[in-house]
């Protein structure tokens, strides 16, 4: 029987995770009668506390400085569409990119990259801080919904995923490489690595490293659109960086005098086309040069088969250091982080000096605890706050709490 991925898609690939073979989960349960294991898993992740906080956590603008930025949610919204058209395209399995797409971002902090910065500083004697490692620990063990386990209990092929949204975490002896190098495996990397291996020196499928580099090419488009529309960022600007004046070129051609509503929306919606369009090519030229006959082989490759071409990777880079110079560190978005950094600092040492003014059931069993595991448990109280939540637990507790605006 041919396996097809839907109406009007193409049979899937040899090469693609096939929902039917499955390495099941942690805890087994009865195979869904009308669902795949990753439309569950999909539907899980959509269902859990910790997808509906990411509407009120920050992706670059903190929530009292518009409502038409984008937020964790949206972000991940975008990055979820963006997966499943790649994973189309290359005939990979759409439920599975998806879901991993929706989990990747579940163990962000409050108030973004800066409230991630502040946890790991706070966490550096006890094992640190890593928000993908925390989103595996969300889905593993801190969402408590089920009778008959804790987490999630997501399919191997949805955790592998999850857990190497980077690429392999260790080499085949376990010894931790790439950013890792030279480092401790994250906490919660290390503790799920007692219960089921996850093939951490391995690179992971195809589908997760569509959801990956969907997510690169989603905040790189959106943080750009974002940054125009707060007035930070200003098209001759972006002329600097040779993608951007391509498209800009475009646009002025084809459109002149486009009010700038207008063309802040094309030069989005054409640096996600051009980015996914390269992507694609250069997926299927590395695919046919590695000839796959089996997902595993994608696994066993020497390097990834999802990326972009040399040529736009070094165009990426490039917006990559025009976003980090003039975006992530203007002055009105630094001014914000240094008062978001001092609310998470502060609430991460008032719990650690009082785990008591925690709220039941975080404060529950601590009582002669050694300092890492409340040092873990507050990590993980203040991990899954939202923006909203963090101030207003601030003022409960200080007198000094910042005002944002």
């Amino acid at each position: 029987m041919v396996k097809t991925l839907g109406y009007g898609a193409q049979p899937r690939a040899e090469y693609a995770v096939d929902p039917e073979l499955s390495r099941g989960r942690l805890f087994p349960e009865s195979d869904s009668p009308t669902r795949t294991p990753f439309q569950r898993d999909r539907d899980r992740i959509i269902h859990s506390a910790a997808f509906r906080r990411l509407s009120h956590k920050t992706q670059v603008f903190v929530y009292h400085e518009g409502d038409h930025f984008r937020t964790r949610l949206t972000h991940t919204i975008e990055v979820s569409q963006i997966a499943r058209s790649l994973a189309r395209a290359l005939r990979l399995d759409e439920d599975l990119a998806e879901c991993l797409a929706l989990a990747h971002d579940l163990g962000h902090t409050p108030f973004g990259h800066e409230g991630e910065d502040v946890m790991h500083e706070c966490m550096a004697h006890y094992g640190g801080f890593d928000h993908n490692a925390q989103s595996l620990r969300i889905v593993t063990d801190l969402e408590r919904r089920y009778a008959e386990f804790d987490g999630l209990n997501l399919a191997w092929e949805t955790l592998e995923g999850l857990v190497k949204h980077n690429g392999p975490l260790t080499d085949q002896f376990g010894v931790p490489c790439g950013k890792l190098e030279g480092k401790p495996l994250p906490f919660a990397v290390s503790e799920y690595a007692k219960h089921q291996d996850l093939m951490l020196w391995s690179w992971p499928s195809a589908e997760a490293q569509v959801a990956a580099i969907a997510d690169d090419i989603a905040y790189d488009a959106h943080d750009l659109d974002d940054g125009m529309r707060a007035g930070l960022l200003s098209f001759e600007a972006m002329r600097d960086v040779p993608y951007l004046k391509r498209i800009l070129d475009e646009i002025d051609e084809k459109y002149p005098g486009l009010e700038d509503a207008r063309r802040i929306h094309e030069i989005g919606r054409r640096c996600i086309t051009g980015m996914v369009e390269d992507v694609i090519g250069e997926s299927i030229s590395r695919i046919k040069q590695l000839s796959p006959k089996k997902c595993g082989d994608i696994r066993d490759a020497n390097g990834p088969v999802i990326a972009f071409s040399t040529e736009m990777a070094r165009e990426e880079r490039e917006l990559k250091v025009f976003l980090f110079a003039n975006l992530y560190r203007h002055e009105s978005v630094l001014a914000v982080r240094r008062k978001v950094a001092k609310v998470v600092r502060d609430l991460f040492h008032g719990y650690i000096k009082a785990p008591e003014r925690m709220p039941e059931p975080w404060c529950d069993g601590l009582k002669g605890e050694c300092d890492e595991v409340v040092a873990r448990r507050v990590c993980d109280f203040i991990a899954g706050m939202t923006d909203r939540y963090a101030i207003e637990e601030h003022r409960r507790l200080f007198d000094d709490t910042p005002e944002l605006g």
